[in-house]
């Protein structure tokens, strides 16, 4: 394990100090709206949501390897916190807040476990696709789940099949003030995101200074309203409010843990530990491009580990790295990952100074804040593209995000990851095979059923397009069975090999029943272009010396030293 710290730390100057602190302070107007309303998703008191984006940040800035992630509490990662401490709730096992701090513990722990352990190649299990539709899904559900605090109502459920019968059930109690302000305050954040930056820049504002107002819209849309509850007594008027907010910082602390309770939690930190890996280096490795820089996925893994861990220490819940955030840290100009260190400073004085003044916050105005987050998220043409390029990877998007939207988060990404490996597993099983010929005037080779290709009657050219292992072996040796039994003038098989990179020893076996089963039927088995690791693998066996033919360099070599043969059979025929 190392320390990234020390490679930036070196030869940091004035310029990046206050480019640093620059890109901080506008992170910090964007993150402490999006931390209170992040944890109300959660479930969870508002300020372990500001608890939450203070020491994560500052472990990440020691262990992390990009210079301009911002991590913290994000949509997805707190739905799926709501989703996984709810039922541990619900059974008495503890409370929320150390159901929460234990779930980001236990998260912390298996990311750092992966990164000592160099694992960070598993989350490429999770496809895109996959990510795509349960991130898409993710929006849907949390932005449905937040109509209620819009409307002024109850409404309980965490799937689409309970949330919009409660919804249509409570309409008609919706609050008018509550309506007014969070319709307002939705129109105003909208507005802002639109065309604050360009309408202030119209105005003759420096672009750096209309950005940064135009990033202070939920700020502004916090005070206004906290201004009008104030003036109008609207929490006398049905408007539900945040409520008072404890001043300060909570002591850190390791909170009180059982084996059940862990146990409990397992599965779930599990899949917030991948997906919030994979957002996570997504978003690193694409703002890394931008500057010609590089993250070391395994080190990242240490690094959100070491975030987790502060977090379930320092009183927070589940982080990773935010897109939107760190979009905005790398557009602000940040050099380094002091400028998460110094937005944690800012938000631990928010945790300290601020608290007492949002009191009247109205619930509906956060609401608004993570509805017009969220829906950035839902990305309909991936799922247009996706059906279009792929069937297969289509199903798999359209099972996650089913399955997220009626039944739940924690099982949408299961069954994801699930239908992706067993449809992947199938297509593995059955390779592309091809028979192939030669390209006149050319020593090239190509498929018989799509290029005009010149072939010898005696000879069957068959190349496979995968690596040979237990799940596909027995599939080869059927098609050339097949392919044998079909043509009587066969003297040869070919078996061309540019794309095979690995044999195992259930397919070494069929290929030795292929080779037994041909010489059998008077047909000399073959191997063309095979890759010198393979080669170095067969020439452990005795596979070599019982071959009945020959090992080629080439496919042109095999069918110039066969034609000859194939032509003087033809004519003792």
């Amino acid at each position: 394990m190392r320390l990234p710290a020390l490679d930036w730390a070196r030869g940091y100057d004035g310029a990046t100090l206050s480019s640093d602190l620059l890109a901080a302070a506008i992170v910090t107007i964007m993150l402490i709206p999006q931390s209170l309303a992040y944890a109300m998703l959660a479930n969870l008191p508002p300020e372990v949501g500001l608890y939450a984006s203070i020491l994560p940040l500052v472990a990440y800035a020691g262990f992390g390897t990009s210079r301009v992630l911002a991590v913290g509490p994000v949509a997805v990662v707190s739905l799926m916190t709501a989703s996984a401490i709810g039922p541990v709730v619900a059974q008495g096992l503890a409370g929320p807040l150390v159901a929460a701090a234990a779930l980001a513990l236990i998260s912390g722990a298996m990311l750092l476990a992966a990164g000592l352990f160099r694992l960070g190649f598993l989350a490429n299990f999770l496809s895109h696709p996959v990510i795509s539709g349960f991130i898409t899904a993710s929006g849907i559900l949390i932005a449905a789940g937040q109509v209620k605090h819009l409307l002024g109502i109850q409404a309980a459920g965490t799937t689409l099949v309970e949330i919009l019968p409660a919804l249509l059930a409570g309409a008609h109690q919706a609050n008018g003030w509550t309506l007014a302000i969070g319709f307002g305050a939705l129109a105003f954040l909208y507005a802002a995101r639109r065309w604050g930056r360009p309408g202030l820049a119209a105005l003759g504002l420096p672009a750096r200074l209309a950005d940064m107002l135009a990033r202070s819209a939920p700020i502004l849309a916090i005070a206004g309203a906290v201004l009008l509850v104030r003036a109008f007594d609207l929490g006398a008027r049905g408007v539900a409010l945040v409520g008072a907010i404890p001043q300060g910082l909570p002591t850190p602390a390791l909170p009180a843990l059982s084996l059940e309770l862990l146990a409990a939690l397992a599965p779930a930190a599990a899949l917030i530990s991948v997906v919030g890996f994979v957002e996570s280096v997504s978003v690193g490795q694409t703002l890394a491009a931008r500057r010609r820089q590089r993250i070391a996925p395994d080190q990242e893994l240490i690094g959100l580990g070491a975030a987790n861990l502060a977090a379930g220490l320092g009183g927070g819940y589940p982080v990773t790295g935010g897109f939107a955030r760190s979009v905005v840290n790398d557009d602000a100009g940040a050099r380094t990952p002091a400028a998460g260190i110094f937005t944690a400073i800012g938000i631990a004085g928010a945790a300290l100074f601020l608290t007492p003044l949002l009191a009247d916050l109205p619930q509906a105005v956060l609401a608004a804040t993570i509805i017009l987050a969220v829906l950035s998220l839902v990305d309909l043409r991936a799922i247009a593209r996706t059906h279009a390029y792929s069937r297969r990877d289509f199903a798999a998007m359209a099972a996650t995000i089913l399955v997220t939207l009626l039944v739940g988060v924690e099982q949408g990404i299961s069954a994801g990851v699930i239908l992706s490996l067993v449809m992947q597993l199938y297509r593995s099983a059955r390779p592309h095979m091809a028979v192939v010929g030669q390209v006149p005037g050319t020593e090239h080779f190509r498929n018989i059923d799509r290029h005009r290709v010149e072939t010898c009657p005696g000879i069957l050219s068959l190349r496979v397009d995968e690596s040979l292992y237990f799940a596909n072996s027995r599939f080869l040796e059927d098609r050339i069975a097949a392919l044998v039994a079909g043509d009587p003038r066969i003297r040869h098989v070919v078996l061309m090999c540019p794309s095979v990179s690995d044999i195992d020893a259930s397919a070494l076996e069929s290929l030795q029943e292929i080779n037994r089963r041909l010489a059998e039927a008077g047909v000399k088995f073959h191997l063309s272009e095979v890759k010198g690791p393979v080669m170095d693998r067969l020439g452990r066996s005795d596979f070599l010396r019982h071959l009945s033919g020959r090992v080629f360099l080439s496919q042109h070599e095999a069918t110039c030293a066969l034609r000859g043969d194939c032509a003087q059979a033809q004519k003792l025929s």
